[in-house]
């Protein structure tokens, strides 16, 4: 490696409207090298990489490329530099094609469609991954989308490659790919910052992590002399329970329960088919599988968000009674909540606040409704599910915007159980959370099922599918393939009926 680092902050500082989000920051990458940044939602992970891609200017501090100094006034002067950022929300553009958005940035006076399509099919194969070129990327799922991201910034010839949470949508053989990606990347001589709160992901790849918090640089350290839980203890400042991995569930007490909701013979179109699965009352069950596989368009049709086929579409059964909604509220009425993937794209109003957020939920169900809202209902409501949740917010009146991930997580959770329902469906509700509030949202979920709520956790990350589930399913091409009970199952058992 050159003795003379690729990039370097020194000391540097970031303030908006006085209150400083970045202070004093020393940071270094250095060519052929995956240099990780991790920290908690608020610790300036972000902010540090959006300076170095030229998105945002630093307040004070020195940047470096090179040895020699810089200065970029916007995100195309890094790129010329040779400096390029795939970031956590899409850049993408959704009007335009998979292959058009690879090449927005480089493109030529006369360009066919046919030669733009060849380009990107040529990269996107190199890349083993699996994305039509002619496709609008409108139409692109969350996982596909972040490769056509990954691919874009290959495609821009970076010496120094940012990646924000790059695995967050992606299942586990896509992540493979990924890794195996970033490896070749470090071969070529690019230098790689990786942030993630996969901390596994982060010791396994990177060859040295940088930890922040609160805006402040902790640790510098090569992955071999770190574990997961001295990072935690650098990223939080204290000891976390480690219930992401090992839940505390209740001895079964050997009652039959209750059959609250039965699934047989899901089908919509290409992408459900034939899938059945049952739900006890005081019971979480996981459902794991690759992206694709039909999980959480399952869960949607059921919570009336898709519709099934019309003709040989299957059945639900809601405690044996056969039910079919055109529209969410129908099965929010009855009972049937789901908490969506992506809570910035359809999970919360982020100009509202903390207590708008869930009253809103209150207001979505036949007895909550009201014409006329009352500030005091509103914030006795809200104040309840803070509480009951551990909202960290400075208020219930503050922008949920404002709030760290996890805490956003919590709200999007609370706006769902102020409707007081019987069947839950969390669909990856880790995504994006900080260490420290992991554990908290897996508590809810066990919490839940104590209470007698069927609980159903779709999520792409196996720990978590372990750590909360009384029983795991398997999906593979839109169906059911394999059952396991939560002492019974393994990461490799699981990956195996996923894939084969």
């Amino acid at each position: 490696m050159s003795q003379t680092p690729l990039i370097r902050i020194e000391q540097g500082s970031k303030a908006y409207g006085g209150i400083t989000v970045l202070e004093g920051v020393d940071f270094d990458l250095r060519a052929g090298e995956i240099h990780a940044l991790v920290g908690e939602n608020g610790a300036g992970k972000s902010t540090l990489c959006k300076a170095i891609a030229g998105a945002i200017g630093l307040s004070a501090g020195r940047y470096l490329i090179d040895g020699k100094p810089v200065r970029f006034q916007r995100p195309g002067d890094a790129l010329k530099a040779g400096v390029s950022m795939v970031y956590q929300e899409s850049s993408l553009v959704p009007t335009m094609t998979v292959a058009q958005n690879i090449e927005l940035g480089h493109e030529r006076f006369f360009t066919s469609f046919r030669t733009l399509n060849i380009k990107a099919q040529q990269l996107l194969q190199s890349l083993r991954f699996h994305v039509e070129p002619a496709a609008l990327v409108s139409g692109l799922g969350t996982a596909q989308r972040q490769m056509v991201e990954i691919a874009r910034a290959a495609h821009h010839r970076a010496r120094a490659i940012i990646f924000d949470e790059p695995t967050a949508a992606l299942a586990p053989e896509e992540k493979h790919n990924f890794f195996q990606l970033v490896r070749d990347l470090r071969a070529r001589g690019l230098g790689i910052i990786f942030i993630s709160h996969a901390l596994e992901e982060a010791l396994m790849l990177a060859d040295r992590v940088t930890v922040l918090r609160d805006g402040r640089h902790v640790i510098t350290a090569d992955t071999k002399d770190l574990t997961r839980d001295a990072l935690v203890r650098h990223m939080v400042g204290r000891e976390v329970a480690q219930t992401h991995y090992a839940t505390q569930r209740p001895p079964a007490d050997g009652k039959p329960r209750e059959k609250v909701l039965s699934v047989e013979n899901l089908t919509m179109g290409n992408t459900v088919k034939n899938m059945s699965f049952t739900l006890y009352a005081g019971e979480v069950v996981g459902i794991a599988g690759l992206i694709g596989s039909g999980r959480t368009e399952a869960a949607k049709i059921v919570a009336g968000a898709l519709k099934r086929n019309l003709i040989r579409g299957g059945s639900v059964l809601l405690r044996g009674k056969p039910v079919r909604y055109r529209v969410p509220r129908q099965a929010i009425d009855d009972g049937i909540a789901y908490i969506t993937e992506d809570r910035k794209l359809d999970g919360f109003f982020e100009t509202m606040t903390v207590a708008e957020n869930i009253y809103l939920g209150h207001l979505a169900t036949r007895r909550g409704f009201r014409w006329l809202i009352s500030a005091r209902a509103r914030h006795s409501v809200a104040g309840r599910f803070i509480e009951q949740l551990r909202v960290r917010a400075a208020s219930a009146g503050a922008k949920i915007i404002e709030l760290s991930g996890g805490n956003q997580q919590k709200v999007v959770v609370a706006k769902s159980l102020v409707q007081a329902p019987d069947v839950i469906f969390f669909d990856e509700p880790t995504r994006g959370v900080d260490v420290g509030a992991i554990p908290e949202i897996h508590q809810a979920i066990r919490e839940l099922a104590a209470a007698g709520k069927a609980v159903c956790v779709i999520s792409s990350y196996l720990p978590e599918v372990l750590a909360v589930s009384d029983r795991i399913l398997v999906a593979r091409h839109g169906r059911i393939v394999e059952e396991f009970q939560a002492a019974d199952a393994t990461e490799d058992k699981i990956m195996f009926a996923a894939i084969h």
